[in-house]
């Protein structure tokens, strides 16, 4: 036993004197511009602060909408898919515990009572007890892997990779979840102004009917003025219903993204304030902060770590199993020194043949290993593309607002001459027909492109991973 003792004390501080640490995992190169060149315009109103600002997580309240924070507040409570997310850290967790736990030793706890009898036909002499006996036993039994090789220690660092992924996914659904909640939030509000816009146009086309209803009967208007105005009166009647059914539309997906099914929101045409946009310059560094980027490097990093695992699989095997108990025929002689049992030794695990089994598994792991690196450099281009893009919507929606301001100015006044010169008689109704549909169309214009410039502050907080911080800082 001291020899046994002896060799298993050599082995478990040979174990524990060999560190490995995980092999390294480097990033592939992304050849991305040092800098966006895009310039994005500055917002306006009470909640556009100075560009060098920072947005945090909570970057909805910028907007400066009660009701807005709280349906992201809810979605961020309620939603299946983040719900879904956060169950999947929680499973790689477990799995992380697991594989740290395989570098402990296991103690197992074994207790039996055996009744048996030996055959007195077998030519040997039975015992003076007779051919029946009882022996009861008590036993500890351990087990123990000597990881010389680092491979448990890999196996438990791929697995903390692919946790830190999981969470970077759930980070990930949060955002895109908040921006879904969000933007389908400015679509209602959009189309409360659309309908306002709308319940405008009602009320000028009705006044232009009865005027020309009254001059009608007058002589001064022919019955084809009165039967446009009726027609224009009926188009715009027309067109409440399709914007009453898009917005109900967007409160169902409202309510199931908040898990408030019924939802209903009351009607306001409140300007939303737009958040202060970066500063120009902005460096694409800041690309690394975006989870799904972060999640891909973490998957990488898992991959790269397997395949050590993988190709140390074949490497010799050494494990220390002991036990140690007492075995007696009388359940009173268990304590007896003279009941003692007890059993140590190591084990050696060669393979000596496998048929490129393990050399398969090798180059499978390899295979995913590029497959991971592969959807690093998608997620770095993916991240960069989503930034510049909303970089230039928001730079080029906030000039096209300023160019259908003006249009909408001179739609107004262009309405108001036509009225006054079909009033004296100098010109026709169809005059004024076009006036207010460019008045119409104008309005809508800017309620819309209004809607894609808060769209568009979302989309560029999204591709940011959440905000920026300035440069320098």
């Amino acid at each position: 036993m001291r020899r046994a003792l002896m060799a298993t004390s050599a082995l478990v501080a040979l174990g524990g004197c060999t560190t490995h640490s995980p092999p390294a995992t480097p990033r592939p190169q992304v050849q991305l511009p040092a800098l966006f060149s895009q310039q994005a315009a500055q917002g306006s109103g009470p909640s556009a602060a100075a560009a060098e600002a920072k947005i945090g997580g909570d970057w909805w309240v910028l907007y400066g909408d009660a009701s807005l924070s709280a349906l992201v507040g809810a979605t961020l409570q309620n939603n299946t898919d983040l719900a879904l997310a956060v169950a999947r850290v929680d499973e790689t967790a477990a799995l992380l515990g697991l594989a740290r736990a395989t570098q402990w030793p296991s103690v197992d706890l074994n207790a039996a009572v055996t009744r048996s009898r030996i055959s007195a036909l077998n030519g040997q002499p039975v015992a003076p007890s007779g051919a029946e006996s009882t022996t009861h036993r008590v036993t500890l039994a351990t087990s123990f892997e000597i990881d010389l090789w680092g491979r448990l220690r890999n196996a438990s660092a791929a697995a903390q990779q692919q946790m830190l992924a999981a969470v970077y996914a759930r980070d990930t659904v949060r955002i895109a979840l908040a921006a879904s909640a969000v933007q389908s939030y400015f679509g209602v509000r959009s189309l409360d102004a659309q309908l306002a816009v709308n319940a405008a146009q009602l009320r000028s086309r009705a006044d232009s009917l009865r005027l020309v209803e009254r001059l009608a009967a007058g002589g001064v208007a022919s019955a084809l003025d009165a039967a446009l105005a009726r027609t224009a009166l009926a188009a715009a009647r027309a067109q409440t219903p399709e914007l009453r059914r898009q917005r109900g539309l967007l409160e169902n997906q409202l309510g199931q993204l908040t898990g408030q099914p019924g939802l209903a929101l009351a009607a306001s045409t409140a300007q939303l304030n737009l958040p202060a946009t970066p500063p120009p310059g902005l460096p694409s560094q800041l690309l690394e902060r975006r989870p799904d980027v972060r999640q891909a490097e973490a998957q990488l990093g898992a991959a790269q770590i397997q395949v050590d695992v993988v190709r140390k699989a074949i490497w010799p095997t050494i494990s220390l199993t002991g036990s140690f108990g007492s075995q007696s025929a009388a359940l009173a002689d268990l304590l007896r020194s003279g009941a003692q049992i007890w059993s140590v030794g190591p084990q050696l695990l060669l393979s000596l043949f496998d048929a490129g089994r393990n050399e398969a598994r090798t180059d499978q792991a390899r295979a995913q290993a590029e497959q991971a690196a592969v959807g690093y450099r998608k997620a770095a281009l993916a991240a960069f593309r989503e930034t510049a893009d909303a970089l230039v919507g928001a730079e080029q929606y906030a000039l096209q607002e300023t160019e259908i301001e003006v249009q909408r100015v001179e739609a107004v006044e262009a309405l108001r001459i036509a009225n006054r010169r079909y009033e004296a008689g100098y010109s026709g109704f169809l005059d004024v027909l076009e006036a207010q549909r460019s008045v119409q169309d104008a309005e809508l214009a800017l309620v819309r492109v209004r809607q894609a410039r808060l769209e568009a502050s979302v989309a560029l907080i999204k591709a940011l991973g959440g905000g920026w911080e300035p440069p320098g800082r």
